[in-house]
């Protein structure tokens, strides 16, 4: 992964958007990697019940990881009851969890439909590459959100923008919650009151349908970048590798230019929480 430490988050993330491809070839390079894409492609065809992929762990632990799940692959008995859940009854584990992330790789397998439980075919390569797909680019996210928490949580927003119909799909991911708080002055205290009351809140100060419009998704990721940077400034380190790269940077044979054009903030510290 390209370093982007010590940089402002908006030049970081000038730099590895101009650099995504070459990143996630060389992650599709790792050996770690490819043994785990090539285990799933080989055997996830055979896999026709949550207990079956569990018990896997070559192909679970590629799932999970591809839902940003990798820090609850341990809990195999959990995940296999969860991907068994009724998504239609209310009272399911899976209707219970207020982890997004669970329900999309529910979705994503439908090892259970609101008909009952299902036999899927996992041979479909469309969806097989989808999901490979999926593991890169989450690796992607995850690995410059750990040297860049704003720009983490930046990529995070991109991801999710296009289907947020609610501010309860907000508030059921922490990096969202975090995104809009910090973008709308709100206070992160506010996480402590009760869901109705925090939806009110974010109702009174902002409407999501306004993020239909390309144009205002950048402008609320500039505030938010801005914001960030001023209540928690980048460490500048003057060796910084992506500081070369940022001069000339050049990945094989291939010339890479990158022109910086950084939005002027316009306010103070002051008048963040006004």
């Amino acid at each position: 992964m390209i370093s982007i430490s010590g940089l402002t988050s908006q030049t970081a993330l000038r730099l590895i958007d101009v650099t995504r491809d070459r990143q996630i070839e060389v992650m599709r390079d790792d050996l770690a990697n490819k043994r785990g894409e090539e285990a799933f492609r080989e055997r996830i065809a055979s896999i026709s019940t949550p207990e079956e992929l569990v018990a896997d762990f070559e192909v679970y632990s590629f799932v999970m990881k591809a839902f940003d799940l990798e820090d609850q692959i341990f809990g195999k008995g959990m995940v296999r009851k969860i991907l068994e859940s009724d998504p239609v009854d209310e009272a399911s584990l899976l209707n219970r969890l207020t982890d997004s992330r669970f329900r999309e790789m529910h979705l994503s397998l439908e090892f259970t439909t609101e008909d009952g439980p299902q036999d899927p075919d996992f041979s479909n390569e469309t969806w097989v590459n989808e999901i490979v797909d999926r593991f890169y680019n989450r690796q992607f996210i995850n690995e410059n959100d750990n040297q860049n928490g704003t720009v983490g949580t930046v990529l995070e927003f991109r991801e999710e923008v296009a289907g947020l119909n609610s501010w309860f799909e907000v508030l059921a991911d922490e990096k969202l919650t975090k995104f809009f708080q910090i973008t709308l002055n709100l206070p992160e205290q506010i996480s402590g009151l009760d869901l109705e009351v925090q939806k009110k809140l974010f109702e009174d100060k902002y409407d999501l349908a306004d993020l239909a419009d390309p144009a205002e998704q950048e402008r609320m990721i500039t505030r938010y970048m801005a914001i960030s940077d001023v209540l928690n400034p980048p460490q500048f380190s003057a060796g910084s590798p992506a500081v070369s790269i940022l001069q000339s940077a050049s990945f094989g044979a291939q010339f890479v230019p990158i022109t910086l054009d950084v939005a002027t903030v316009t306010f103070s510290a002051s008048q963040l929480y006004r």
